[in-house]
């Protein structure tokens, strides 16, 4: 199995804070971008892989920023790393409205997908290739998010 690119797999989504999508205090709710978040790293993960994927676990999820009414949401999704079966992704959400200046990071956040196969039994993913420095700190540090993941655990 060929091992790909950061750049192969990356899926960019906007979204646009209706009414709908916020609490009484017209912010986005944590929920609804919890949803667009598992929906692009899950895209990304099929992509990198050609199977469908399943979320296995959601690392981390940071809230850094309100989200508000109205406002355009990019969700920046990439392979930070490939296991054997399964595929850490990062996503990044950045969020402005039209006249609120340059578009400010609001949330990020680590999921991990495994690859299925027509059976819904995980199946071997290709590696992947980090090629610029930031890619290849994401790279470096989703092993250790992963080792912490596996130490949990067997503490548990």
């Amino acid at each position: 199995m060929q091992p790909k690119y950061v750049r192969e797999s990356q899926v960019i989504t906007t979204e646009l804070v209706l009414p709908n999508d916020t609490n009484q205090l017209g912010n986005l709710l944590g929920g609804r971008l919890m949803h667009w978040i598992d929906i692009a790293a899950a895209i990304a993960a099929q992509r990198h892989c050609g199977r469908v994927c399943v979320t296995a676990s959601v690392d981390e999820l940071n809230f850094h920023e309100a989200i508000r009414l109205g406002e355009i949401v990019v969700l920046r999704a990439s392979i930070n790393r490939a296991f054997r079966t399964s595929m850490e992704v990062g996503v990044v959400v950045t969020s402005h409205g039209l006249h609120s200046g340059p578009p400010r990071r609001a949330n990020n956040a680590y999921l991990t997908f495994v690859a299925t196969d027509e059976k819904g039994k995980p199946v071997a993913v290709p590696a992947v290739t980090p090629e610029s420095d930031d890619e290849k700190r994401r790279y470096e540090e989703a092993l250790i998010r992963r080792q912490q993941r596996l130490a949990r655990r067997t503490q548990l």
